[in-house]
Order: C-alpha cells, then sequence, then structure tokens
C-alpha cells in the first residue's frame, strides 16, 4: 500500500468495525493483489514497423494461464483481441502504442476518423468479448495516442471530439480497451493513457479487478474517461491514480443491465469529472462502496447524476474517508442533470450515505425530481469551508448539526470544525 492512503486506511479498518451494514456494500469476491502469470508462452520484439499481426498471432496461440510478454521498446499495433485465460503482459521500459490510422479500426462503414449521427465505428484498440480469465499486467505503459494526427491528416482524435461538440454529431474514435461479455478480468500496474476515447469501457463483466493502474490523458481531452463499468457486477477499483479529460470513474446500468456490488477503495483522482454514478441508472445501481478517495482538482467530487430521461434507483451507496480540494461541485447528487430531457425514467437516490468527507470550497448541490421523489442522504462527519454553499432542492438529509459545516439550510449554527490533517497529507502525497 502507497503511503498516500495509509493514515486513511487505518482509520478505515478501526471504522469498519463499529460502522453498520452501509458499509458493506461492495465488491463480494475476496480481493487480493495481483501477481504475475507463472507462464510466458510468447515473447515478441518490436520490428519498428507495424506489430499487429504478430502480436495478434501470440495472443492466439497462448494456452489458457499463461502470458505475452513484452519487453523493452516501442510496439506499435492496431486492434488486439484478446482471448480466454490470456495476460498481455507490458513489461517495465515497454510501450504499446495505438497507430492512429482510422482504417485500422474502422468495423467497415468507413465512419472511424469521421462525425456521425452515431459514434460507434471503431473498434477498440484491445478488446475483451466473451473472455474469462487473463487480463493486462506489468509496469509498462499502454498508449492511445489521442493527441497524434490521424491518417496522416491534420486533426487528431482529440481534435475531432472537440470538433464534434461544437458541429454537432458523434465522433468516431476508438476506445483504448473494451470489456465486453467477459468474467474474472484482473488489470494491474500498467499506465494507460492519452486514449482517444474512454480508457477503459466495461459492459456486463462479471468480476473485475483494476489494481494500482496509472491513468492519464490531459484535462481537455475531451471524452477520455478513465474507467467506464456499465452493466457490472463484483468490480473492485483499488490504489489506482487517475486524472482525465471527463469522469475518472464512471458507474452505469443503461438499458443494458444494472450495476451492483463495486467496490472503489484507496485512490488517487487528479483532474477530471469525479467519481460518478450515472447519468444512464434506468436499469438500477447499487451496493457501491467509495472508500478512502482523494478528489484533487476534479470539477465534480462526488456525483450522482440522471435525469427523467435516464433515471432509475440508485440506492445503498456509502462514501467515507474522502477528501476534495479544488472542486468546482464537490457534491453533486442531481435528478436534473439535464434540464431538458422528458421521458417518465425518475432518478430516484435513496440510502446514500457520506461519512468522514472533507473538502474546502465550492457548491454542494442536491437536488431531486420532487418532495415524491427527494433524495434520501444521510451526513456524519462532513465538513467544508465556510465558503462552501449547500443547494438542496426536493432533498431529505439527515444530519446531526453539530458535525456538518456549513450548517445546513435551516439548522442551528455551530463553530467550524477544525480541518482534516489525514486530507492535507493526501493531497501531498498523491501528487507525482
Amino acid at each position: 500500500m502507497t503511503k498516500r492512503f495509509r493514515n486513511w486506511a487505518l482509520l478505515s479498518i478501526l471504522a469498519s468495525m463499529v460502522i453498520g451494514p452501509a458499509a458493506k456494500a461492495q465488491d463480494r469476491r475476496t480481493i487480493a493483489e495481483p501477481v504475475a502469470p507463472d507462464t510466458v508462452c510468447d515473447r515478441p520484439v518490436p520490428s519498428g514497423k507495424n506489430d499487429t499481426v504478430s502480436l495478434q498471432e501470440a495472443i492466439e496461440h497462448c494456452p489458457d494461464g499463461a502470458a505475452v510478454y513484452l519487453g523493452r521498446g516501442e510496439f506499435h499495433s492496431g486492434p488486439l483481441e484478446m482471448k480466454s485465460g490470456v495476460t498481455l503482459w507490458v513489461g517495465r521500459g515497454a510501450t504499446l502504442i495505438a497507430i492512429p490510422e482510422p482504417a485500422a479500426y474502422d468495423k467497415g462503414l468507413g465512419q472511424c476518423g469521421r462525425i456521425a449521427e452515431k459514434g460507434d465505428g471503431c473498434r477498440p484498440f484491445i478488446s475483451f468479448s466473451k473472455t474469462r480469465g487473463g487480463g493486462i499486467y506489468g509496469e509498462g505503459i499502454i498508449d492511445g495516442q489521442g493527441g497524434a494526427l490521424i491518417g496522416g491528416g491534420a486533426e487528431t482524435w482529440w481534435q475531432l471530439a472537440r470538433r464534434a461538440q461544437a458541429q454537432g454529431g458523434n465522433q468516431n474514435a476508438p476506445r483504448l480497451i473494451q470489456v465486453d461479455h467477459a468474467q474474472d478480468i484482473t488489470f494491474s500496474g500498467v499506465t494507460l493513457r492519452n486514449a482517444a476515447n474512454f480508457h477503459v469501457a466495461m459492459n456486463r463483466v462479471e468480476g473485475a479487478t483494476f489494481w494500482a493502474l496509472t491513468i492519464d490523458s490531459p484535462a481537455d481531452a475531451r471524452n477520455t474517461d478513465g474507467i467506464d463499468l456499465g452493466a457490472s457486477q463484483d468490480v473492485t477499483i483499488t490504489h489506482s491514480w487517475i486524472r482525465t479529460g471527463d469522469d475518472n470513474v464512471a458507474i452505469k446500468a443503461g438499458d443494458n443491465g444494472s450495476s451492483s456490488h463495486i467496490s472503489i477503495i484507496d485512490n488517487y483522482f487528479g483532474w477530471g469529472h469525479g467519481m460518478s454514478i450515472g447519468s444512464e441508472v434506468n436499469s438500477g445501481a447499487r451496493d457501491i462502496l467509495v472508500r478512502n478517495l482523494t478528489l484533487d482538482g476534479t470539477t465534480s467530487g462526488l456525483r450522482i447524476k440522471s435525469d427523467v430521461g435516464r433515471g432509475g434507483l440508485v440506492e445503498n451507496v456509502t462514501y467515507e474517508y474522502v477528501c476534495l480540494r479544488g472542486n468546482r461541485w464537490p457534491l453533486a447528487f442531481d435528478a436534473k442533470y439535464d434540464p431538458r430531457a422528458q421521458g417518465t425514467r425518475i432518478p430516484v437516490y435513496r440510502q446514500i450515505v457520506l461519512r468522514h468527507v472533507h473538502g474546502d470550497t465550492g457548491v454542494l448541490l442536491m437536488r431531486g425530481i420532487d418532495e415524491r421523489h427527494a433524495l434520501d442522504v444521510t451526513l456524519e462527519d462532513v465538513r467544508f469551508a465556510n465558503s462552501a454553499t449547500w443547494q438542496l432542492e426536493h432533498a431529505n438529509v439527515s444530519a446531526n448539526h453539530s458535525d456538518v459545516w456549513p450548517p445546513l439550510p435551516g439548522r442551528a449554527t455551530q463553530p467550524p470544525l477544525r480541518g482534516s490533517e489525514v486530507c492535507s497529507k493526501a493531497f501531498r502525497d498523491g501528487n507525482r
């Protein structure tokens, strides 16, 4: 365990001995630090050109339980498809680089690298589809080259995304890693950087561990979410350092299914849009634990976002031992995320608990749809600077006024509480 999480971890161990059932909402598996595979089936050598064929062949011929090992050097590749039980081991000093050629990722309709009505015209760089076991391991780097000129043209993947935002439509850019209908996937140690689109996107995954990842892209790189998990169960993200141009982590539950039993523990988030649930939650998200999290400079901090076009039930979510700094909206629990949305999918947030959550200034937003569907939130030792402001609308907030600052609207005032020395240390240790 790195030093930046140790103090919070010790506190949370003590807290877990006395906290009630809310803190038990989490991944149901027993999680331990991943270890390298015992067997290496192949050690490809970088050619200095396009290594797609040699890498894909190595993966296909690797037996269950073994690893394809990438040693020192730069490997340039187009899309790679993983198989069950195989680990891609990116060793120290190795960089796996996504070639910036839209044609390599195109699904056959000529949409990749273009703006269109839909944004699903590209294959991912690395895909796990209907696989079981295996994953990605090592201390090397996987680089999506989101800032590289694509197809020999004059525009990068990120510029394409900004142009789509300005003109309307969706950019067709490849996700760095897609995990779809998979089981028991493990990612450990690697650095994921500069994705053209999402760094990791998950759909219908049963059992996934993300341990000690570094995810890094510029703050203005649009739609470069760190880890997006949708319709997934039993997921742990731990000991990771994430900063992106969009959500650092997002938990979603759209038409493809619900998400539940998720642990986000001992992590540092730099710039990005924060720790999000939503905006698609119409299939339901529940049993989520966020513990020992530092949010340093994220626009939003702890966020649950949805609206009547994609809302549903979000319940049994516990946030504890959280440090926030430099956030525009440190707390943003919003059932009117898109005020223009239309529909009958009502967002309902209940059994939301914040415990030992400390920050500085910003807007503390809790907004439900109406009194019939008011938010249900409990606060215990939640404190921010005097300049922080509460915005409560259709929210039932339970709290002892003596351990919440600034005072909730209409509640009796108390002297401000002291700042958190643990948070000061977390910010120092998290900066690289």
